[in-house]
């Protein structure tokens, strides 16, 4: 029973991360039905800015002495350049295919993965880079059963990000204005919303909450590698087709559902398998129900 609730506590902390970056993929898809395949960059960019952050601040002896200011200021840091950075990329790859074939924005997201991939590498190398150790060291026990701090700040940050991006979706004019968007373009101009501010706002949005993923990912892990995104990055999307693609809700729940199959699959039947387990979820349900276990996109779930 002990093994069962670590494995839980494990699979709800790596669901939640899949979580995070999967509304990118769905927001995206929500408002102009494109899979942005580049978005799992955005997530490794996101590590590496955040080590960068935490390691200028570690050098300079602030971790020790404002922890929590030096993590609050390294994810705002990281979203926001995240943010114009995805911003940036849509501007350049995304806008002037606006009109064409989805195979031409599906092929230059492509070409925009593998150029921000190698940016990456060419830039901050092919080796790891690790993370500050001494960060959020310790825990709770309860028996045989672990409780880090570093899972319990990575699931309240979580659910923190979650609910701000519902509260915003949902319940403000801007939220308002995306679901126009998303539901139709054309009306949505005739009732004076700016169709392209939106969605370069949607790409701030999605890569922001990638970044932060990203972030978590390496202070869980230790370190941040050039090509993280990848892997982590089909999940996400594993994930999004599973709630139902272009639906906020049903990402959230695909995201903690790849999370615990891929936790429970390594611990009871081999950790060998745990990257295979998310692409079986993916073939059954495009098997046996295409528009997700959420259903089809109706107007108070579409972003």
């Amino acid at each position: 029973m002990d093994y069962f609730i670590q494995q839980l506590i494990n699979g709800i902390t790596l669901g939640g991360i899949y979580a995070l970056i999967a509304l990118g993929y769905t927001m995206v898809y929500g408002v102009i039905q494109l899979i942005n395949f580049a978005h799992g960059e955005f997530f490794a960019a996101g590590g590496y800015v955040g080590v960068i952050l935490l390691s200028y601040f570690a050098g300079r002896g602030l971790m020790e002495t404002h922890p929590w200011i030096c993590l609050g200021m390294s994810f705002m840091l990281t979203m926001g350049y995240c943010a114009f950075l995805a911003m940036g990329v849509e501007k350049v790859a995304y806008l002037p295919l606006r009109n064409q074939s989805r195979l031409a924005a599906l092929l230059s997201a492509l070409g925009v993965s593998i150029f921000l991939s190698n940016a990456l590498m060419l830039t901050q190398g092919v080796f790891d880079k690790p993370y500050p150790g001494e960060l959020f060291n310790g825990g709770w026990e309860f028996g045989l059963v672990t409780i880090s701090y570093l899972q319990v700040m990575i699931v309240t940050m979580t659910i923190v990000l979650l609910v701000s991006l519902n509260i915003l979706v949902f319940k403000t004019k801007m939220g308002m204005a995306m679901r126009a968007t998303a539901q139709d373009k054309t009306m949505s101009a005739l009732v004076a919303i700016g169709s392209n501010r939106i969605i370069s706002l949607t790409f701030a949005i999605g890569a922001g909450l990638a970044a932060a993923a990203g972030i978590m990912v390496g202070l869980y892990y230790g370190s941040v590698r050039y090509d993280m995104g990848f892997v982590p990055g089909i999940k996400a999307f594993s994930a999004a087709v599973l709630g139902g693609i272009g639906n906020i809700t049903g990402a959230m729940l695909g995201g903690l559902i790849i999370g615990m199959v891929e936790i429970f699959g390594a611990g009871y039947i081999s950790g060998q398998y745990k990257d295979v387990f998310a692409f079986i979820i993916l073939i059954a349900v495009l098997y046996f129900k295409p528009t997700g276990i959420m259903g089809v996109n109706v107007d108070d779930t579409r972003v």
